[in-house]
């Protein structure tokens, strides 16, 4: 994939792994929009990265999307790569105390339907474009469940699993589809962790990680692996419930 004079639409851009890409993808020379719930968010990314082009949206209202796309196909008619990449993290323990609805549903909304509806609110439009792509951005929990937070490995899962089949469905098309599956980065996300799991875990610089999926989108390496992301998901097949118990050890 061509790494420059693209126009390309990240969710959940004014933080961590998304505001990372949009400032190493500028630097390289394309057109960067992000998308975030929060102006005032959205304001201080502007603020950093003067170049950047925002729109307030939330991914897990249907209606926003639709708004998203009529403002931004108007006003960036040559967008051709969607990166899905907004995302929430919870703790959520079933057995201790019962789970507010709103925790675990919103995960499922911004995580996996939020992401699924992007893609299927550009897809036609992306098909217009000679070279196009989609990246959705998962996890390496995708392969291994984090017990202590449920939901959130499920919807990594689900991302994985829908962006299986959607390459295959869109194989035949100009539009490459790309998965991102992060281990533990060193973002506001990880702020959920006590300071001991975050230890144990060894959160990857976001900087090194962006660079390493910008590699992987240039070689196109249709799913890109950084770090511990790799050899988790090489153990998740030869010793998944050697995997499971040992992520199992960490509190919840």
């Amino acid at each position: 994939m061509k790494m420059d004079s693209n126009t390309i639409l990240i969710t959940g851009g004014t933080s961590g792994i998304g505001f990372e890409l949009a400032a190493q993808l500028l630097q390289l020379g394309n057109t960067v929009i992000i998308t975030g719930r929060d102006q005032s968010k959205l304001d201080l990314a502007k603020k950093k990265l003067p170049n950047v082009h925002t729109f307030q949206s939330d991914v897990s209202d249907p209606k926003a999307i639709s708004d998203l796309y009529e403002k931004v196909i108007s006003q960036f008619p040559e967008l051709n790569v969607l990166i899905n990449n907004a995302g929430v993290m919870y703790k959520l323990n079933f057995h201790t105390k019962e789970v507010d609805l709103v925790d675990f549903s919103s995960e499922i909304e911004i995580n996996l339907s939020g992401s699924i509806r992007m893609v299927n609110q550009f897809l036609s439009h992306l098909k217009t474009k000679k070279s196009a792509a989609i990246m959705n951005v998962s996890s390496a929990l995708a392969f291994v469940p984090y017990p202590a937070m449920p939901v959130y490995s499920a919807t990594k899962a689900g991302i994985h699993s829908f962006t299986q089949s959607l390459r295959i469905q869109l194989k035949n098309t100009n539009i490459k589809v790309f998965e991102l599956a992060p281990p533990a980065i060193q973002t506001p996300l990880v702020e959920v962790f006590d300071a001991d799991e975050i230890k144990a875990m060894k959160p990857m610089d976001a900087n090194k990680m962006v660079r390493y999926t910008i590699k992987g989108l240039e070689k196109d390496r249709f799913e890109i692996l950084p770090g511990q992301s790799s050899a988790l998901k090489f153990m998740s097949r030869v010793a998944p419930q050697f995997m499971l118990n040992q992520f199992s050890k960490t509190k919840s």
